[in-house]
């Protein structure tokens, strides 16, 4: 039975209620020595604490995907099947362009969101690069199969989930698609392609989007091989122009270490309370040693870059949870990168998805503009309005404007 399909649901909602039932009905009525009658009590309300628990943490994991499946629970999933030793740039020596193309089958997903906005379609992708072998959910914008964009190649988004978090979680709890889909339709946003590859590689641990020779090639999974998947199988459009990455919180961290380390495969990055030093996360493999936390820094990597890359770089947080960590991009940045700085008031939430969920059209409006896939320039932001008056949602998607959040806090 899978750990977040409905019948799941259903059983443990079921078994909650005869947990609660059973104490009311039996206590009274138990027969036998007074140590077996205390003995059956104690179980009953053993097990409607426990049957109560469970149904919190279904409800829980289901709204916030941080669980896709048994293995991720129980910490016995393992995706890697190699991490040989790939060398600075990640590609181990490997000619990519002369990869052949390999296609990839495909299928409708299941879960929560996955069905809207046309639905979300998965494959089992065995990375030819980093050794890694785990599904990679797709969703393609409304005009893929039109008529007059049969010859259109368009820009592609990846979406990186939180630790614990699941490839699922931006088209279930953040409803991406059913939220980009009218902008979309609209002009409001372009037509992106959304890439959602699975980050949870090992058990029990963050890989941090490392590359940590003999335990994992994370990085070498989200910056080669997922977007080689992707260009081989659909108009996607070539790298690093049209090519962005998205995260929240430890996601966030690896959206922005990608691209600094990548300007010529990505072009933006969208960070959601996210933070520079792999220690934010402290099950994070790259926080394990002084060279893996300042190799995976993105702002160490910013600053000691002998040319500054082109990439432009949204971050938005509250103070202690991601703004520090822009703040801190942002002063050591040099033309021609381009760092955008949010600043959340605490009263927009907390380090959880009713937070990001509203910041999803802001951020896709940025990238539309920041990609050059609108008329507008790089390094454009979308307006800000005063804070004066602003409701709790502009606040929390960001339209609110920096100034008068910090002038309130």
């Amino acid at each position: 039975m899978s750990l977040t399909g409905t019948p799941f649901l259903y059983t443990t909602i079921v078994l909650s209620v005869v947990a609660l039932i059973l104490p009311l009905v039996l206590w009274s009525r138990m027969r036998g020595p007074k140590a077996v009658r205390a003995a059956a009590r104690v179980l009953m309300l053993l097990f409607t604490q426990a049957t109560a628990v469970t149904l919190i943490f279904v409800l829980v994991n289901n709204q916030n995907n941080l669980y896709d499946n048994w293995a991720d629970l129980l910490g016995t999933g393992d995706h890697v099947q190699q991490a040989a030793n790939l060398g600075q740039d990640g590609t181990g020596g490997i000619a990519l362009k002369r990869l052949p193309k390999v296609r990839q089958a495909f299928s409708a997903a299941d879960g929560p969101g996955m069905r809207a906005a046309g639905g979300v379609e998965v494959t089992q992708l065995k990375g030819r690069v980093s050794g890694v072998n785990a599904e990679v959910y797709v969703w393609l914008p409304p005009q893929y199969h039109e008529a007059a964009y049969r010859n259109h190649r368009f820009p592609v988004v990846e979406l990186l989930p939180g630790y614990p978090g699941s490839a699922k979680a931006w088209f279930g709890s953040l409803k991406v698609t059913e939220q980009l889909e009218p902008l979309m339709k609209s002009g409001r946003v372009a037509p992106f392609i959304l890439v959602a590859p699975r980050t949870n590689l090992l058990a029990g641990v963050d890989t941090g989007c490392a590359n940590i020779p003999g335990t994992v090639n994370a990085d070498s999974w989200l910056s080669i091989d997922v977007p080689k998947m992707v260009t081989d199988n659909f108009r996607a459009a070539p790298a690093p122009a049209n090519w962005a990455v998205a995260g929240y919180s430890a996601g966030a961290h690896c959206a922005v270490k990608l691209a600094v380390a990548h300007p010529d495969r990505y072009r933006a990055a969208v960070s959601l309370s996210g933070y520079n030093d792999p220690i934010g996360e402290r099950n994070s493999l790259a926080a394990q040693s002084i060279t893996l936390r300042e190799q995976n820094n993105p702002y160490l990597l910013l600053r000691k870059a002998l040319t500054p890359p082109r990439i432009a770089l949204y971050i938005s947080g509250e103070s202690g949870d991601g703004y520090q960590a822009g703040v801190a991009l942002e002063q050591v940045a040099k033309a021609p990168t381009t760092v955008h700085v949010v600043y959340l008031p605490r009263s927009a939430g907390g380090h959880n998805m009713a937070l990001w969920r509203p910041q999803v059209p802001t951020v896709f409006e940025w990238l539309t503009l920041n990609m050059g896939q609108s008329h507008a320039g790089a390094g454009a932001t979308p307006p800000e309005p005063s804070n004066a008056g602003s409701t709790h949602a502009a606040l929390a998607s960001g339209t609110a404007s920096r100034a008068g959040a910090v002038r309130k806090r």
